[in-house]
């Protein structure tokens, strides 16, 4: 099995309510997520991707299309933080993305795998799979995801 990776960046606010640090305080990050996907070329000549897992691009495009777009300049917040999400529902058009968990880089990369997984497996019969997901909170912190 061969694996390529594709990182893209986006940025977003969070805060981690309970958080014995300055973390329970309003704050973002430049995150960075790496997507790493799992199977075998496409032995196909009469097709564009023929000898790639899956073209650059169309990882690229599903990531953006059902995650990175979304969480882009959006606040992350836990559905239990009941004090910000109504500070934030007073400001009108504000991009807010509720979460049934605090968001931690732990819990932000397991659910962008939730996400993703389903999008990636097994697309053009080549063994295609979602092997892991690294994001990136600072350039020198992350969490990792890894297929089970």
């Amino acid at each position: 099995m061969l694996t390529i990776t594709k990182r893209l960046e986006f940025d977003a606010g969070h805060r981690i309510p309970q958080h014995k640090s300055q973390c329970r305080n309003l704050h973002g990050h430049r995150y960075a997520l790496e997507i790493t996907l799992e199977g075998e070329p496409i032995d196909d000549p009469e097709s564009s991707d023929h000898g790639m897992l899956m073209d650059f691009t169309d990882v690229k495009a599903l990531a953006k299309d059902h995650l990175v777009d979304l969480w882009d300049h959006a606040f992350l917040v836990h559905d239990g933080d009941t004090l910000i999400r109504n500070l934030l529902a007073q400001i009108p058009g504000h991009k807010t993305v509720v979460l049934n968990r605090v968001p931690t880089a732990e819990n932000l990369v397991a659910i962008a795998f939730e996400i993703l997984d389903p999008l990636y497996t097994e697309r053009f019969g080549n063994h295609l799979k979602l092997r892991r997901l690294r994001l990136y909170e600072t350039p020198t912190s992350w969490a990792d995801c890894d297929r089970k």
